[in-house]
């Protein structure tokens, strides 16, 4: 059975930070399940069951796998160098976003990678596997942060961080229209442009509360405003008619100013009860 690795965005060499909390658990994790994966001798049917299947996920209703594939891995290789890269560019942006935040990036970029790679291969059995998806998010998100941070490609030709991250995009991109390959790439594309939308979007979650709040606060005001000025109108209406009924008596009001005067203290006294 053939299947599509995510593969690396190339060879670097950059001096990364000691492991952060998110990174150490992240890294753990995957090399714990890769062990297992291998000694299990079962890795096509944990492929099959965990990958990014996009026709099992329809047909078989297998919603875990966008997540589950960011765990599994074609080979020794596969796992590595995405463990190295999310040491290399991932430590130093847990260490600028705090941990909750970092790990929320990463599986927002990751699962979403994989919905959109479903979404664009409804009939493939392929399965999808390794972490790629979201640490091309991290690659991404670290050109945005660092952008004239110095990269070395193959520990030689020094480029900017943010032209890096737009190289291995454009080549992403292109390569994603290549039918014969192993390597998924438009998981890889999924992952940065999902990691730009997010980092770019001008709302949180907390904007969207407050907006929510003041529509409701404003609604609220809205409808006072309205019952007052029906309130004010009816009170004018009520003191002409008084007024009347002390001239003339309320004998002397038309039927009409009778029952608006019934009316109108009906609802007054209705808005009192309210309030």
């Amino acid at each position: 059975m053939r299947y599509q690795f995510q593969a690396n965005p190339g060879q670097l060499s950059y001096k990364p930070q000691l492991f952060t909390d998110a990174i150490k658990l992240l890294v753990s994790v995957n090399l714990t399940i890769f062990f297992l994966q291998t000694i299990s001798g079962k890795e096509h049917l944990l492929f099959d069951l965990f990958g990014l299947v996009p026709q099992a996920i329809w047909s078989d209703f297998m919603i875990w796998q966008p997540l589950t594939y960011l765990f599994f891995h074609g080979n020794i290789w596969h796992v590595l160098i995405n463990m190295f890269v999310l040491w290399m560019f991932g430590s130093e942006l847990e260490n600028a976003w705090g941990r909750k935040n970092f790990l929320k990036y990463y599986f927002m970029t990751g699962i979403g990678a994989g919905i959109v790679t479903c979404l664009f291969n409804l009939q493939s059995n392929i399965p999808v596997v390794g972490a790629s998806g979201a640490v091309y998010g991290i690659l991404l998100a670290y050109g945005l942060s660092f952008p004239n941070r110095t990269v070395y490609l193959y520990g030689l030709i020094p480029i900017k961080s943010i032209w890096f991250v737009i190289a291995i995009g454009i080549l992403a991109f292109f390569s994603s229209f290549q039918q014969m390959t192993q390597i998924s790439h438009l998981t890889h594309i999924s992952g940065m442009a999902i990691g730009y939308i997010f980092l770019k979007r001008r709302w949180r979650l907390n904007d969207i509360w407050f907006k929510i709040r003041k529509k409701t606060l404003e609604y609220r005001i809205q409808i006072e405003d309205v019952k007052q000025s029906k309130e004010k109108a009816l009170e004018k209406d009520i003191d002409y008619i008084l007024d009347k009924i002390q001239k003339v008596g309320f004998k002397g009001l038309s039927d009409q100013e009778q029952n608006k005067l019934y009316n109108a203290s009906k609802t007054l006294s209705k808005y009192k009860k309210k309030d």
